[in-house]
């Protein structure tokens, strides 16, 4: 080997190593580099670091072994992309780096364990392992002590708690990317929205759910939820507690009738139109079950932050599968246990881990036709409450489901699969990849082409800055993927410590007896003072005719006193109140709508 040679082949080590081979290979050099000596291998991988460059990293690794690909990568695209998720802090460990289609198990994909409160988007088509993606990140988050709450929709979470089933596919995906799989379960508490469907009732007062969040599940307008924000403040300065929604309903009714149109006059009024609008509104709301959801003991949000006695998060599951048919009210529910704990938490800055991370699954679910006073209250509360300890993480089909103001807090983001079957759908892949800092994937051909639990990943460095997109095949899941079986999970819920704080619902005193108790003793004055009106009423006609009996004679004989009793105005009054009466039950019994008699 010539002096000259060896000196060349110096040069090219060092531009190696300042990472700049591409543009040595690109110049002709890697001619020069495979002159410098007989090696085999080191011309193996000369060769297939420039095939890297020029984007056939796929040819190369299918020629050499593993560790000649792993050589080669260093310098290259797949070397750079890993070496932007070396951490070293602690991290959760998501899959291995996909390069031109090939797996590389020694290129692991991690989130830092402290950008978690920053928030992340989960996306994907349907059946590409979005939920599995969940459970791999809770998961990890629960074994470094960080409790965690997700939504089970679907009811094929509450394996999380139970260990995983081994078998053939989770052996393969583990060699694919280098994970040693053992099965394990998470503590976990399961919960359910008043009660409807297995778990510990979760329930708010209509008080603590405010004026915006019910506006959205109503589906009001902007001037129906202004009133409907006069309301609340009313029944606040009045001390009337709305705790469950007869409450709200006897709040609304009394401040159109005669008695209560005065009291809102001075800061706007309320309109008989618009009270029946939400008088209507809250009909179809309990029609759909809502009954359950509001009343007391309120849920102390508190609960979700709980470890268990081995230094593990709990993993709190919300099991929704009895009112997966109802998306607007859940999603809308969970909001409110977001905005609970916003309020409750102290500020703790940056932490070394969260104090809770959060999934909002079908996202988009809860920002479809939300109002702009939801949508600035669900904007803030995500800005703000990063500095409370808490990670938000959405879950849902298409990063422009999510508002562009939400989206723009989401720091780390996991895509999965794209279809582009139709225009729509071609139109939002577009959009979908624009979101992404610059790649070196054809972002728009990869998305299109990722397999089930594989997906496009960036998240944010432990400085807070991007890390380059990374094509991944996700990890196995340790716990159960599927659903514990119905006899178990009644079990679990049956003998947690908060069934019995939660479990049975209490009625007390709000604002519905309230205004029932003054408006009976309003009714019960008026009757008293009609009566006596019409007591005075009969003593003058007796008076009068008992005058005009004195001057023709003999009197007439006194009629009975049933007959008093049925010619007076209060008896033929309480005829027709009766007769009106009837006709309504009759009435609805014939449509089938009657109240059942008990």
């Amino acid at each position: 080997m010539s002096e000259s040679t060896d000196a060349t082949a110096a040069e090219t080590g060092k531009a190696d190593k300042a990472g700049v081979v591409d543009r040595a290979d690109a110049a002709g050099t890697t001619d020069t580099a495979d002159t410098a000596g007989p090696a085999d291998t080191a011309d193996t991988a000369d060769a297939a670091g420039a095939a890297d460059a020029a984007g056939t990293a796929g040819t190369a690794g299918t020629a050499g072994t593993a560790d000649t690909g792993a050589t080669a990568d260093a310098a290259g695209p797949a070397g750079q992309i890993a070496a932007g998720y070396a951490f070293t802090g602690p991290a959760l460990d998501l899959g291995a780096l996909l390069w031109d289609g090939v797996c590389l198990p020694d290129r692991q994909i991690r989130i830092p364990l402290s950008m978690l409160n920053r928030h992340g988007l989960v996306a994907g088509a349907t059946g590409t392992g979005k939920t599995k993606t969940l459970q791999l990140i809770a998961e990890q988050l629960s074994a470094n002590g960080v409790p965690v709450f997700l939504a089970d929709i679907k009811g094929d979470l509450s394996g999380i708690t139970a260990p995983g089933a081994p078998g053939e596919r989770i052996d393969r995906r583990a060699r694919d990317v280098a994970q040693s799989w053992e099965p394990a379960g998470c503590p976990g508490e399961f919960y359910s929205l008043g009660g409807i469907g297995p778990g510990i009732p979760v329930r708010s007062t209509v008080t603590a759910f405010g004026p915006v969040l019910m506006s959205k599940v109503l589906q009001l307008n902007q001037t129906q939820e202004q009133s409907l924000g006069l309301i609340f403040h009313y029944a606040d300065t009045k001390g009337l507690e709305l705790i469950d929604l007869k409450d709200l309903r006897a709040v609304v009714a009394f401040l159109v009738s005669n008695e209560g149109k005065a009291e809102l006059k001075g800061i706007g009024g309320l309109s008989t139109v618009t009270a029946g609008v939400i008088l209507r509104a809250l009909t179809a709301f309990e029609a759909q079950g809502a009954t359950e959801f509001f009343g007391e003991p309120e849920f102390d949000t508190s609960e979700l932050l709980r470890t268990s006695a081995d230094g593990r998060g709990v993993v709190s599951v919300l099991e929704l599968p009895a009112v997966q048919d109802k998306p607007q009210l859940f999603s809308t529910f969970l909001m409110w246990l977001l905005a609970d704990l916003y309020t409750d938490l102290p500020e703790a800055g940056d932490l070394d881990r969260p104090k809770l991370v959060f999934f909002f699954d079908e996202a988009h679910l809860l920002f479809s036709g939300a109002s702009k006073a939801f949508l600035q209250s669900v904007t803030q509360t995500v800005r703000l409450i990063r500095s409370k300890g808490v990670g938000v993480f959405f879950v849902t089909q298409t990063p422009k489901d999510v508002p562009a103001d939400v989206l723009a807090q989401l720091g780390n983001r996991v895509q999965h699969a794209l279809r582009a079957f139709t225009p729509d759908d071609a139109k939002a892949l577009k959009a979908t990849v624009k979101t992404f800092p610059h790649s070196a994937y054809d972002l728009e051909e990869l998305l299109t082409a990722l397999g089930t639990g594989e997906a496009v990943v960036t998240v944010l460095s432990e400085n807070g800055a991007p890390t380059p997109v990374a094509a991944t095949r996700l990890r196995a899941p340790q716990s159960l993927m599927g659903p514990v079986p119905a006899a178990d999970l009644d079990r679990a819920v049956k003998s947690s410590l908060l069934w019995s704080r939660y479990a049975e619902p209490v009625d007390r005193e709000s604002a519905y007896e309230r205004i029932s108790a003054a408006q009976a003793a309003a009714e019960a004055r008026a009757e008293a003072a009609a009566a006596e009106a019409e007591a005075g009423k009969q003593a003058r006609a007796a008076e009068k005719e008992a005058a005009r009996g004195a001057g023709r004679g003999a009197p007439k004989e006194d009629p009975s006193l049933v007959e008093q009793v049925v010619g007076s105005g209060l008896f033929r009054s309480l005829a027709r109140s009766v007769g009106t009466q009837l006709g309504r039950e009759i009435s609805r019994s014939v449509f089938g709508t009657a109240r059942r008699r008990r």
